[in-house]
């Protein structure tokens, strides 16, 4: 049987992080970083460009190295899939700062709408489960997304959400693709000198 994806990932994205205080993000490449982005940029934000199946490990890193700042990944179900064994890394790290999202349309979609494995039945959150995160669930409703941004505020991760979104198109809004000022100004914001 087949799960229903309605909710709209651009509304999602904006639930997550319209109270963010002091959260850092990191976007996963295309859809993710567009829907960040259009819910307003932010010096906290990351957006990964042209490192496909990286958004989980950068977002580790992160939490590692800034244990007091809380920690959001936002991808997509294909990036997340390129990058299985970051579970079994964040589960032996055991952030408590880190929360992992993963936007499930269903679909690969930066490389042409094919059915993801998750359109399949493959069961990211059960994975993230069996990889000892604190809390891993799939949300398909508003009441159950607005868990999530409860967890968010505090520090009981490493979390995971696997959120079932429409496959429907958005509109591209593109967040500038210069890495290295990315990287100055995330570090800026953290008080380093750059």
């Amino acid at each position: 049987m087949k799960e229903t994806r309605r909710m709209d990932r651009r509304a999602v994205v904006r639930t997550l992080v319209a109270n963010r205080d002091d959260l850092l993000v990191i976007a996963g490449l295309g859809s993710s970083a567009y829907d960040l982005f259009a819910a307003g940029d932010h010096d906290g934000n990351f957006y990964l460009w042209g490192a496909m199946g990286s958004a989980a490990m950068m977002g580790l890193g992160l939490a590692l190295a800034q244990p007091q700042k809380k920690v959001l990944v936002i991808t997509g179900d294909g990036e997340q899939l390129m990058a299985l064994g970051s579970f079994a890394t964040i589960g032996v790290q055991r952030p408590p700062n880190l929360t992992l999202v993963v936007l499930d349309n269903g679909h690969f979609g930066e490389t042409g709408m094919q059915e993801s494995h998750t359109t399949a039945g493959i069961d990211l959150a059960g994975i993230a489960a069996a990889s000892q995160f604190n809390w891993a669930e799939t949300v398909s409703d508003e009441a159950a997304l607005h868990g999530v941004v409860s967890r968010l505020a505090t520090t009981g991760g490493p979390g995971f959400a696997r959120i079932l979104i429409s496959a429907e198109p958005q509109e591209r809004t593109m967040p500038t693709r210069d890495g290295v000022y990315l990287k100055n100004r995330v570090r800026q914001h953290l008080g380093f000198e750059v």
